[in-house]
């Protein structure tokens, strides 16, 4: 039988965390410090009375099944709807005519998006093929998971998993890639595990879409997998969330789809389910 949820309802939860947004200080990307996970933490902490209210003092597949049903509640977009989406999501504080992008790390004209070199188009972090959902609204529009990527380093990504090692990226030398994974920057790899992680609980082979899992291998092709979780885990741990990615998932929460990434929220969590 479903579990039955008395959710607070959803304007309250969209006031309180509006207020709670004023508490988060956006900035590109910094280096991870426990200065920067604090206003996380203290988001937490709050929402923890109302919108985690039925996850807390859960762990594993209890855990998982929790977070699973508070953050399927959620508004979707179009793949079209995504573009602009996109430029409110991932706009670079220190510019608000431009996006960060989150591999090359630069930033770059919101009107620069498209197609043609140089231009920015939109990543799929957790690889459209790994499950074949392609861009049909769900996984393949939920912005949890898709950012702002130069079009060159979004094709060298392609459909890899993630890894450690390699050559660096030609356009982005930050970032590593090899012959089945991808290494993003230092900065960032926090922010690919947790998006890896939000939509391993978010998808779980309901509306016609594939269960999405992580595990621990590279080259997963087509299969509704994306690895390397042992690396992944560890990336969570060493890149902490900073001012950008709390910013980005409470601008989620308040104008599009009205859920979180319960791993920004709470890193924790990752460790606690897998």
């Amino acid at each position: 039988m479903p579990r039955l949820r008395t959710p607070a309802p959803r304007a309250a939860l969209l006031a309180l965390a509006a207020g709670l947004a004023l508490t988060c200080v956006a900035t590109t990307a910094p280096a991870a410090t426990s200065e920067s996970s604090a206003p996380a933490n203290r988001s937490a902490t709050a929402l923890d009375d109302t919108y985690y209210q039925d996850a807390l003092g859960k762990t594993g597949p209890a855990l998982k099944d929790a977070l699973h049903t508070i953050i399927s509640d959620q508004s979707k977009l179009s793949y079209s709807q995504v573009w602009d989406a996109l430029k409110d999501t991932d706009e670079d504080p220190a510019n608000p005519s431009n996006v960060v992008l989150l591999y090359a790390g630069r930033s770059q004209s919101k009107s620069s998006n498209g197609g043609d070199t140089d231009d920015w188009n939109r990543e799929h972090v957790w690889a459209k093929s790994h499950g074949d959902f392609g861009t049909a609204t769900g996984p393949g529009t939920d912005i949890h998971h898709l950012r702002p990527e130069d079009v060159s380093v979004n094709s060298v990504r392609g459909n890899k998993d993630f890894d450690n090692g390699g050559s660096p990226v030609g356009e982005a030398p930050q970032n590593t890639t090899d012959s089945d994974s991808f290494e993003p920057r230092d900065s960032v790899k926090g922010d690919v595990a947790r998006m890896i992680f939000y939509m391993a609980v978010r998808y779980e082979g309901e509306d016609g879409f594939a269960d999405l899992e992580p595990n621990d291998r590279v080259d997963n092709g087509s299969q509704p997998y994306i690895g390397r979780l042992s690396v992944l885990k560890q990336w969570n741990e060493q890149d902490p969330p900073d001012a950008f990615e709390q910013r980005r998932n409470q601008v989620i929460f308040d104008r599009y789809q009205h859920n979180r990434n319960p791993f920004i929220d709470h890193p924790e969590w990752a460790e606690a389910i897998w």
